[in-house]
């Protein structure tokens, strides 16, 4: 990571700096578009915050994804002690968490969403198929948009109503993200015995999830349309944040249009394969968003041109 984009986050410890590198990278592994959208467009001394917050839900969530769910529940119990341990002393011997605590220091809001997307923890560890939409929902609402606010709350706007309005864009957003992970990740899930479409809709389609063939590429086309409707939904989000903000959030949406659109393209061979954004289109987008930043000239206490 940036020296001064540590500089500007206020990391000055020499461990500290390292550990945030750490988490950059990690990030960068296991989402590489929305990892570039950040490093290229968001403010330099958010992005370490932004990148501290996104490893630590990936890490939670890598901890809590494998094994029978008496594991997976002593997994998330430990997991649960050693962060508490660290916002209680302050210090923790992983990157991870301390990273998290200083990022948690500087931006308090940080810390209820640590604590909320803790409890929903729970219901990613406990859920084995979903049902129907109705319980969809709720693993959205009660996992992925905690998940999402880790981060989100970063750059939510003050204004009560405002904020308000902007969770509203994110639950939209996340429930379209969520819908496309589950599709991406079909092959895998399916192995793994914990397929994240809804239950319902694969009987009403007589799918077979690890066959490609017409019934799945319906149901596939079905759940994308939900995500687009999501996705389209969400689109006003970046009109809820502060300026600097948006060529951001813009990107973000625009990568989860991309994903949905690879999808589409793949239809039933998602039973055999995943899919993602393709990355000349994503590189093409987030060029975009970047020329149409730096085109603007920066008022004195305003946001910063360069995330790097």
């Amino acid at each position: 990571m940036g020296k001064r984009a540590l500089d500007r986050a206020g990391v000055r410890e020499p461990r500290l700096r390292r550990d945030y590198a750490q988490q950059q990278r990690a990030v960068r592994r296991y989402r590489p578009a929305e990892y570039a959208a950040a490093r290229l467009l968001l403010p330099a001394g958010l992005l370490p915050h932004v990148m501290a917050a996104a490893s630590f839900m990936h890490d939670t969530d890598d901890r809590i994804d494998h094994g029978a769910e008496d594991e997976r529940a002593a997994a998330l119990a430990e997991w649960d002690g050693l962060v508490r341990k660290a916002f209680a002393e302050g210090d923790s011997g992983l990157p991870v968490l301390r990273c998290l605590v200083h990022t948690a220091e500087r931006h308090p809001e940080v810390r209820a969403h640590v604590e909320e997307f803790l409890r929903g923890c729970e219901r990613e560890v406990a859920w084995r198929t979903l049902a129907d939409e109705e319980e969809l929902e709720r693993y959205v609402r009660e996992y992925s948009l905690p998940g999402l606010m880790l981060t989100a709350c970063l750059i939510a706007p003050g204004d009560v109503s405002a904020r308000e309005a902007f969770t509203d864009g994110c639950h939209r957003l996340i429930r379209g993200m969520q819908r496309v992970d589950f599709l991406e990740d079909l092959s895998e899930d399916v192995r793994a015995g914990r397929p994240g479409v809804p239950a319902d809709a694969v009987a009403r389609h007589g799918a077979d999830l690890t066959l490609p063939g017409a019934a799945l590429g319906r149901l596939v086309e079905e759940q994308a349309g939900r995500a687009a409707e999501d996705l389209a939904a969400a689109a006003p989000l970046a009109g809820f944040v502060d300026r600097a903000y948006r060529p951001f959030v813009r990107a973000l949406v625009g990568v989860q249009r991309l994903r949905l659109d690879a999808v589409r393209r793949a239809g039933a061979s998602l039973a055999t394969r995943s899919s993602g954004p393709p990355a000349t289109a994503a590189a093409v987008l987030l060029l975009r968003e970047t020329a149409a930043r730096t085109r603007r000239v920066p008022r004195a206490g305003s946001w910063v041109v360069s995330g790097k």
